[in-house]
């Protein structure tokens, strides 16, 4: 099924502006997220989460559409968009249940569709009609998972120690375990 030229416009200017609306809002996400933590907020989320996660899927459900519709040889691009979506569900579903390891898969959930956000972006940027080609064309597919991994798992270790340090019901302070 081919798309309509002018749908097709339409859709990938729907998903470029949620892309950019995404990376917009996940660093301010990060921020009031982790302050919201930092001072001992039951949720995390709020306004710029729920706006930021809606961004990541129209992202997702515009990018499988269009690789239905006008990309099919992009097949591999469905999973990788459902991966990315999940890791926001992963990222709320932590914060809501707080079980054992929690803040783990809430940073690595958060973090990781910020990741797939700025991949998708750097790709383009970079491959498509753009200066890196042949073997180059794969640091921007590696580079932000390696550099944003790293960043993550910093933010969480930031928040760890914020948690243990903040007074219990009875305002004892934790002594701090490494993260």
């Amino acid at each position: 099924m081919d798309l309509d030229p002018t749908a097709h416009t339409v859709l990938l200017g729907i998903h470029a502006t949620a892309g950019s609306v995404g990376l917009l809002l996940g660093p301010i996400v990060f921020v009031h997220e982790s302050r919201r933590l930092a001072a001992g907020a039951q949720r995390p989320t709020g306004r710029h989460s729920n706006a930021y996660d809606t961004a990541v899927f129209v992202v997702c459900v515009s990018a499988v559409v269009l690789v239905a519709l006008a990309r099919p040889e992009l097949w591999w691009l469905v999973p990788v968009s459902a991966f990315s979506y999940s890791l926001v569900l992963l990222a709320r579903w932590a914060a809501a249940q707080r079980r054992r390891g929690w803040l783990h898969a809430y940073t690595h959930g958060r973090g990781g569709s910020y990741i797939a956000l700025v991949t998708a972006f750097v790709v383009v940027a970079l491959t498509v009609d753009g200066p890196l080609t042949g073997a180059a064309s794969l640091i921007p597919w590696l580079a932000p998972t390696l550099i944003g991994t790293v960043l993550i798992e910093q933010w969480r270790r930031r928040l760890t120690a914020a948690q243990q340090q903040r007074p219990d019901e009875q305002g004892a302070i934790r002594p701090a375990r490494p993260a």
